[in-house]
């Protein structure tokens, strides 16, 4: 890995090289991995050393969805959180990483918009257009860029609530995420549909039944083995409503759900859903 991270920054690297480590590294984030400190550890080298191979090969859609899936996932759980978790002993310091944040969000958005619009030349323009004489398609294969696109999209405008611009981009995330929805309502075992909750619940004209609904089904697609969508519900309906009894109830389900499948989102899932628990009292 070393040496080829160092011949990256040759031009003497051969195409093939390339396309074949490109291969390898898009099919690492499905790696079962579950302890989050070994991955905060290897994430770095990684994140960098896929984004410096998805520069030589641009053209590969399934290196740019795994780069784009590593910086969202990264800029979440050991950014952001780590803002919300520092901010009661330092705004100051929380502040700045989350600024950190919405730069690695932004940078993931990057990737997967690039790949959309490699594929598909004017996606992003018409995406803005919001124009039904402009319709988009996606097909079966582009749906985890958009997905990774959207999500991290969101988080960015999540943590730029003050910057106007940003905010203004929100229909476009939902037009994007909602493209995915309508080719497979189902990817990510319930993520796509969790992502499409929280999106409704954000939005200034959203709905909460609509909104509740795709909570549903991303608790029926992820069959109790994801504890995202729970979390997700707990943050973005039953919080915002004052449920504390709901809020309490999603939460200890995640913890519940987190428990019997491990793997390394439902490790940074319980450990969120058990941080919000302990701020209880503040929340409500």
């Amino acid at each position: 890995m070393l040496i080829l991270a160092q011949s990256l920054t040759s031009c003497a690297i051969k195409p093939y090289v390339v396309d074949q480590t490109a291969a390898v590294l898009s099919t690492q984030s499905h790696a079962p991995e579950d302890d989050l400190s070994l991955a905060r550890e290897a994430s770095a080298f990684y994140l960098k050393f896929s984004e410096s191979v998805l520069r030589e090969a641009p053209q590969h859609p399934q290196l740019a969805e795994t780069v784009a899936a590593g910086f969202t996932q990264y800029a979440y759980a050991f950014v952001a959180f780590e803002a919300d978790k520092l901010e009661a002993q330092d705004a100051k310091a929380a502040q700045k990483m989350r600024l950190r944040a919405a730069r690695l969000y932004a940078r993931a958005r990057m990737h997967a918009m690039n790949a959309l619009e490699l594929a598909s030349p004017g996606f992003a323009k018409t995406l803005a257009l919001a124009d039904s004489t402009h319709p988009l398609r996606l097909n079966a294969s582009q749906v985890g860029l958009a997905y990774w696109a959207a999500a991290s999209w969101g988080g960015m405008i999540s943590l730029s609530k003050d910057d106007p611009d940003q905010v203004a981009d929100l229909p476009q995330v939902v037009r994007l995420a909602h493209l995915a929805w309508q080719t497979n309502p189902d990817f990510g075992d319930g993520a796509l549909a969790s992502l499409m909750g929280t999106l409704e619940a954000a939005r200034p004209d959203g709905s909460r039944q609509q909104a509740a609904m795709f909570f549903d089904q991303a608790m029926k697609v992820s069959r109790a083995q994801s504890a995202g969508p729970w979390v997700a519900r707990a943050e973005s309906l039953a919080l915002l409503d004052q449920d504390k009894e709901a809020f309490e109830r999603l939460l200890r389900q995640a913890l519940e759900i987190s428990a019997k499948h491990k793997n390394l989102q439902n490790e940074v899932m319980r450990e969120r859903a058990e941080w919000l628990l302990d701020m209880m009292d503040d929340l409500f």
